[in-house]
C-alpha cells in the first residue's frame, strides 16, 4: 500500500526533486505513447466500419446509412455518456484555460466510440478532432492519477493532444504546433520539450503499429513565379471557404435548436440529408482522404463546375453532419474543401490564361489544404505544417507559407474568432494564457475582502460618528439600516469634510443626511475584471461587498493589484 502512495507522487522521487521538467517529460511520453495507441485504435475501427459497409454503399438504400450512423452516435453521447456531441475542441480550451485542464476520465473513449459511428457511417467529419479531446482527456486523467497540480496537468492535456495528432497524422511537427498554437496558446519551454516528447511518442507507436506511411503519396511539382503570384488569389478563394464553412456550422446549429425533435432524431435527419447529397456527390461522404489523393495525384476527373460544386456540397454536408447532432471534427473536411478550392481555382486559371505554364493542378490542391486549415484555424503554422508532413510537400513550401499566411489573415479581418474560439469568445470562456482576464480569473472576490471596517447605523448623530472615525483608519464607513442590519449607503470622510470641522453640526446632523445612498456596490461571485474596468471609469479605489443585502467587507484596487501581481508569478514561474 505504502508503494502505492508513492507511485502516485513522483514528485517526490529523487529523481525528480532536481527539476521538475524531468518529471513532465516522462510522463509526457507516457501520455504520448497512451494517446498514440487510442489514435490508432480508432483509426483502425474506422478502416473496419468502413470497410464493412462499402458493399452496401450502392444500394438504394445506403443514403440512410449516414442518419443511423449519427443517430446511434447522439444516442450514445446523450443517453450513455451524457455528453454534448461535436467535435469537442473548446471544451478542451476551455477546460485549459478556466479548470487546470481537468477533464472527465469518460472523454477518454466516448469521441472515439461516437466518431466512429459517425464517421465511418458516411458521415461529412474527420476523427481528429475527437482523437485531441481523448488524447486531452488521458493526459488529464493521467496527471490526476499522479496528483499533479494544475500547471503541469494543462502541459499534460498538451502532451496527449500532440501525441494524438502525430499518431493519426503521422506528423509530429503538426502535432506540437497545432497543440501550441491553438490549445494551449503559448510557447515556453516549461511545456514545449514534454509536448514534443509526447509527438514523439505519438508518431513512434503509430509507426510501429502501422508503418512508416505518410498520409498522401508526394508528387514532383515544378512551381513557377506564376503559380506564386497566382497563390494570392487562391489565399482569397479558400478565406472566402473558411468563412463560408465556420458560418455554415453556427448557422446548422442555430437551425437545428429550433427544430421541435429529440436529438436523436435531429441527427438522423441531419445524416439523412448528407446520405442524399453523397447520391449524387460521393465526394461528401466520410473523411474523404482517397479523394484527396486524386485530386494530388491530378486524376480527379469531374470538370470545372463540378468542383465548384462539390466544394459547397462538401461545406453542407459537413455542416449538415455536425449541425444537426453528429460526432466528429472539421480537419479531415477541411482538407477536401480545402483541395476542392484548390483544383477549383486551378482549373478556372487555365480556362481564363491556357496559354500559361501552370504547375499541376495537385500543387494547388496543396495550397488550397493548407489554406483552408490555417484560414479556419486561424493557425498558420497548423496549416503549413500539416501539409508539409501530410504529402511530403516541402518543395512547396514558399506557397504554402504565402497561402497559409494570407488565407489566416484574411479571415481573422473578417471573423476575429476562429472556429475554434467563437463559442468560447461569445461565452467570454476563452482565457489565454497570460492574460488579465485568465490571471483574475484564479482570483475570487472573497479572497480580497478587507474586514476592518466599521460599520455605523442612519440614526447616528455627526458627534457619536466622529468618535468612532478617532479609533478607525478607514475613510469608508458602510452604513446599515438600524433595524434590519441591510446595507443602505456609504461615508466617505472626503465627502463629508465640511461638517467634521463645524461643532454646530455635531448634535443637528444624523448619518442618514449625508451618507451616499447611490454607492455601487460588488457581489462575491462578481467577475473581477468587470470589477477593476468598474473602478478604472469610475475612477474608484474601493468598493463595497454585499452579500444578500449584508455588507461583508470593502474591495479595493491596491489590493487587487497586489494579488495580481503574486497571481501573475505563479503562472509564469519556469
Amino acid at each position: 500500500m505504502r508503494s502505492f502512495k508513492i507511485l502516485n507522487y513522483p514528485s517526490r522521487w529523487n529523481i525528480f526533486r532536481i527539476d521538475d521538467r524531468l518529471l513532465l517529460i516522462f510522463i509526457g511520453f507516457i501520455v504520448g505513447s497512451c494517446s498514440g495507441l487510442a489514435a490508432v485504435a480508432l483509426s483502425r475501427s474506422l478502416t473496419a466500419i468502413l470497410n464493412w459497409l462499402h458493399p452496401y454503399r450502392h444500394i438504394w438504400w445506403a443514403f440512410l446509412l449516414p442518419a443511423a450512423g449519427a443517430a446511434l452516435s447522439s444516442l450514445f453521447m446523450n443517453k450513455i455518456v451524457k455528453e454534448g456531441a461535436g467535435h469537442g475542441v473548446p471544451e478542451v480550451i476551455y477546460s485549459v484555460s478556466r479548470y487546470g485542464g481537468l477533464l472527465r476520465l469518460r472523454s477518454s473513449y466516448s469521441r472515439l466510440i461516437s466518431s466512429c459511428l459517425t464517421i465511418g457511417s458516411g458521415g461529412s467529419a474527420g476523427p481528429e478532432a475527437p482523437i485531441v479531446m481523448s488524447g486531452a482527456a488521458i493526459g488529464s486523467n493521467i496527471a490526476k492519477f499522479f496528483s499533479l497540480n494544475d500547471r503541469q496537468r494543462v502541459t499534460l492535456v498538451g502532451c496527449g493532444a500532440a501525441g494524438a495528432i502525430s499518431s493519426i497524422f503521422n506528423a509530429p511537427i503538426a502535432g506540437m504546433v497545432f497543440t501550441i498554437e491553438v490549445i494551449l496558446g503559448e510557447w515556453t519551454a516549461l511545456n514545449i520539450v514534454p509536448i514534443a516528447i509526447a509527438s514523439v511518442a505519438g508518431t513512434e507507436i503509430s509507426r510501429f503499429l502501422q508503418g512508416n506511411n505518410i498520409a498522401f503519396k508526394p508528387q514532383q511539382f515544378n512551381i513557377g513565379a506564376m503559380d506564386i503570384i497566382a497563390c494570392v488569389g487562391l489565399a482569397l478563394v479558400t478565406a472566402a471557404a473558411s468563412v463560408l464553412l465556420t458560418r455554415a456550422l453556427r448557422g446548422m446549429h442555430k437551425i437545428s435548436a429550433r427544430v421541435p425533435v429529440s436529438l436523436w432524431l435531429r441527427a438522423a435527419i441531419g445524416g439523412g440529408i448528407v446520405g442524399g447529397i453523397g447520391i449524387f456527390m460521393p465526394v461528401v461522404l466520410g473523411e474523404g482522404y482517397h479523394f484527396i489523393q486524386e485530386m494530388i495525384d491530378g486524376t480527379f476527373s469531374q470538370g470545372l463546375i463540378i468542383a465548384a460544386i462539390a466544394t459547397l456540397a462538401k461545406i453542407f454536408a459537413t455542416s449538415f453532419t455536425l449541425g444537426w447532432g453528429g460526432s466528429g471534427g472539421i480537419f479531415a473536411p477541411g482538407l477536401v474543401i480545402g483541395s476542392l478550392a484548390g483544383i477549383t481555382y486551378h482549373r478556372f486559371l487555365v480556362w481564363l490564361w491556357p496559354s500559361a505554364a501552370w504547375v499541376n493542378e495537385g500543387c494547388f490542391a496543396l495550397l488550397g489544404m493548407a489554406g483552408l486549415i490555417g484560414g479556419m484555424l486561424q493557425a498558420p503554422l497548423t496549416g503549413i505544417f500539416l501539409i508539409v508532413e501530410i504529402t511530403g510537400g516541402y518543395q512547396a513550401i514558399l506557397p504554402l507559407i504565402i497561402v497559409s499566411a494570407m488565407s489566416s489573415t484574411m479571415c481573422h479581418y473578417i471573423e476575429p474568432a476562429s472556429f475554434y474560439f467563437k463559442e468560447l469568445v461569445d461565452k467570454g470562456q476563452l482565457l489565454r494564457p497570460r492574460t488579465d482576464a485568465r490571471i483574475l480569473s484564479d482570483l475570487k472576490v472573497q479572497e480580497l475582502l478587507e474586514r476592518d471596517c466599521i460599520s455605523v447605523h442612519q440614526n447616528m448623530l455627526l458627534r457619536d460618528f466622529i468618535d468612532i472615525v478617532k479609533i478607525s483608519h478607514r475613510n469608508f464607513f458602510p452604513v446599515e439600516d438600524e433595524d434590519t442590519g441591510e446595507f443602505i449607503g456609504m461615508i466617505h470622510l472626503d465627502d463629508i469634510r465640511a461638517y467634521l470641522f463645524n461643532p454646530v453640526m455635531y448634535d443637528a446632523v444624523i448619518l442618514e443626511q449625508i451618507m451616499n445612498t447611490r454607492q455601487q456596490t460588488v457581489h462575491l461571485d462578481d467577475d473581477l475584471s468587470v470589477i477593476l474596468r468598474t473602478m478604472d471609469e469610475k475612477r474608484l479605489f474601493s468598493m463595497p461587498v454585499v452579500s444578500s443585502n449584508r455588507f461583508i467587507g470593502m474591495i479595493s484596487k491596491a489590493t487587487l493589484l497586489d494579488q495580481y501581481r503574486k497571481e501573475l508569478r505563479v503562472q509564469t514561474f519556469q
